[in-house]
């Protein structure tokens, strides 16, 4: 079992930036993937970035790339997700989630069903 907490959204004007966390339980997985996914009302969840811990290799979606990154404290079993220049439509919930078996490629990030844990989420207003 792998517990997660997201925090750090919250209210901010276009062209801002804010810095999500998500802490992970302990576990005993030497390596999972971990990723962020979105959801605005009416939408369906959205994956915006993932990457394997311990890992380099990082994968995003179009609509964030360049804007957004994923990055990781291996001591503090913690994901963050750094938001820059944020746009009316980054609007969302903003969900951690992780899966036991890695992360290869950026198609992952559109088979949130794959991702076996998930935190409750921490939403991120953009106002224009």
């Amino acid at each position: 079992q792998v517990q997660l907490m997201e925090s750090g959204g919250g209210s901010v004007q276009a062209g801002g930036s804010l810095r999500l966390s998500c802490v992970a339980s302990a576990h005993s997985y030497s390596s999972v993937c971990m990723g962020w996914f979105r959801q605005a009302p009416g939408k369906e969840r959205e994956g915006v970035a993932m990457k394997n811990t311990g890992d380099d290799s990082t994968y995003y979606s179009d609509s964030v790339k360049g804007r957004f990154t994923i990055s990781e404290d291996n001591a503090k079993n913690t994901l963050y997700l750094e938001m820059r220049s944020l746009k009316a439509e980054d609007t969302a919930m903003y969900y951690c989630a992780a899966k036991v078996v890695g992360c290869y490629s950026p198609s992952g990030l559109r088979n949130p069903q794959r991702f076996d844990y998930w935190g409750q989420g921490t939403q991120v207003t953009v106002s224009s």
